[in-house]
């Protein structure tokens, strides 16, 4: 029915198929992955507590900035 290099060639547009629709929900997380993994090893390094990650929560950058707007 199908030789070996048919079955070869379906397995590898089925990995690229799959690998556009997840690529960049992997990469996105991937990149959170690196961004708490540096601050983390940036807190042990000061000796402070780790910062709290929250899923979905903004926090504002520290320092004068922008009032509210209205």
């Amino acid at each position: 029915m199908f030789g070996l290099s048919e079955l070869a060639v379906i397995l590898v547009v089925v990995i690229v198929v799959l690998a556009v629709k997840k690529g960049p929900d992997l990469a996105r997380s991937a990149g959170k992955s690196a961004r708490i993994l540096k601050a983390e090893k940036r807190a042990a390094a000061e000796g402070e507590a780790p910062p709290r990650v929250v899923q979905g929560e903004v926090i504002p950058p520290e320092g004068p900035g922008p009032g509210p707007r209205a």
